[in-house]
């Protein structure tokens, strides 16, 4: 009985996949069709359409995994200390200095073994 529920879940599953997919190729279309129309009204019929079908996809297994997936996400990102401005300053100071470093020492190291190879060439 169990098996029979998770089938039907994953057939309901496909047709709401589907319908998603047929409010996306209406968006399309439709944008392409009304493209003498004012942008604004495109992009609301667009914002709306999107909508929609994030609506019906979230209705589905994968589409609740994904809205899990982003608060969790967005729970993480809350607990992130972030650098203040005096710690973002010094860390860009020192890699715009190793940077810089590092090009003059691949510089000095090209121009030498260039004028090494032409001291062999002739």
């Amino acid at each position: 009985m169990n098996a029979k529920t998770e089938s039907k879940v994953s057939r309901l599953d496909s047709v709401k996949w589907l319908v998603v997919i047929a409010l996306v190729a209406l968006g399309v279309v439709g944008n392409q069709y009304f493209a003498a129309e004012s942008i604004l009204y495109r992009v609301l019929g667009l914002l709306v359409l999107a909508a929609i079908a994030s609506f019906v996809a979230v209705q589905t297994a994968k589409g609740q995994a994904f809205l899990t997936l982003a608060k969790e996400s967005r729970a993480e990102i809350r607990k992130v200390v972030w650098p203040n401005r005096q710690e973002t300053t010094q860390t860009t100071l020192i890699v715009v200095v190793v940077v810089l470093v590092m090009a003059l020492l691949l510089w000095g190291l090209d121009s030498f073994l260039g004028w090494l190879v032409s001291l062999i060439v002739g």
